[in-house]
């Protein structure tokens, strides 16, 4: 995927494709692109991601694969039809899964393979219940997994803005990195725990910002997607 022009990506996390679609298609000329994730993608299915590529716009693809490598593979290829721009799956998972994925997309392809490192909704102490290292602070885990994708020849990584510059220099400007939990100034951070808003990020580095609920859940969806494109001017 060339980076974009506009590096915003919606996120339509809900169950009600044709709600989904109606409201990508309203925000459509202030957004990148979309990401459909599991959600949407078992309420949808395929025709999800065609009824938004329809739209002209491309899908980030984001289902989090975490498999045995032979499974994971095997998703890959049956997604492939649909030409995705980037999917997701767990580094996790291990360099075998990694490799398997990397295997699977056939040379040529418009997909793009994007490792989720640390969900964006851990700190310090989840992932510490989780059984990571506590010894270790939560950004050498980001870089630790961000550096096995790489090493997998994976294209980029998902991370928290707070990861954005460590990555980039340890990886160079081709890695993309995928930045969710963005919240404008002001907004609700529901669920996450490691916010900046899509400005700061921007500025940082970050390729791909992923954005719901400060556009999905404003009173005017399509008024707040274009005040964060101007705010990306």
């Amino acid at each position: 995927m060339a980076k974009a022009k506009n590096p915003v990506f919606l996120a339509l996390d809900r169950a009600n494709p044709s709600e989904a679609l109606a409201l990508a298609q309203a925000v459509s000329p202030h957004i990148g692109g979309v990401k459909v994730g599991l959600e949407l993608f078992c309420a949808g299915g395929p025709s999800i991601v065609r009824d938004v590529q329809a739209l002209g716009l491309p899908v980030f693809l984001d289902l989090k694969l975490h498999d045995i490598p032979n499974t994971v593979a095997g998703a890959l290829g049956a997604i492939a039809p649909l030409a995705p721009a980037l999917v997701t799956l767990h580094a996790s998972g291990g360099r075998a899964m990694l490799e398997a994925a990397r295997a699977a997309v056939a040379p040529g392809s418009p997909t793009q393979l994007i490792a989720v490192t640390i969900l964006t909704s851990l700190d310090e102490a989840a992932i510490e219940a989780v059984g990571f290292d506590p010894q270790r602070p939560l950004g050498g885990h980001v870089a630790r997994l961000a550096a096995l994708a790489a090493e997998a020849r994976l294209e980029g990584c998902v991370c928290s803005a707070f990861e954005i510059e460590a990555l980039r220099a340890a990886h160079g400007p081709d890695f993309l990195l995928v930045v969710p939990g963005l919240r404008p100034d002001a907004a609700d951070q529901g669920d996450q725990r490691r916010t900046m808003t899509p400005r700061e990020a921007l500025d940082r580095g970050a390729d791909v910002l992923v954005i719901g609920r400060p556009i999905t859940g404003a009173p005017d969806p399509q008024a707040a997607a274009q005040a964060i494109a101007r705010s990306l001017g």
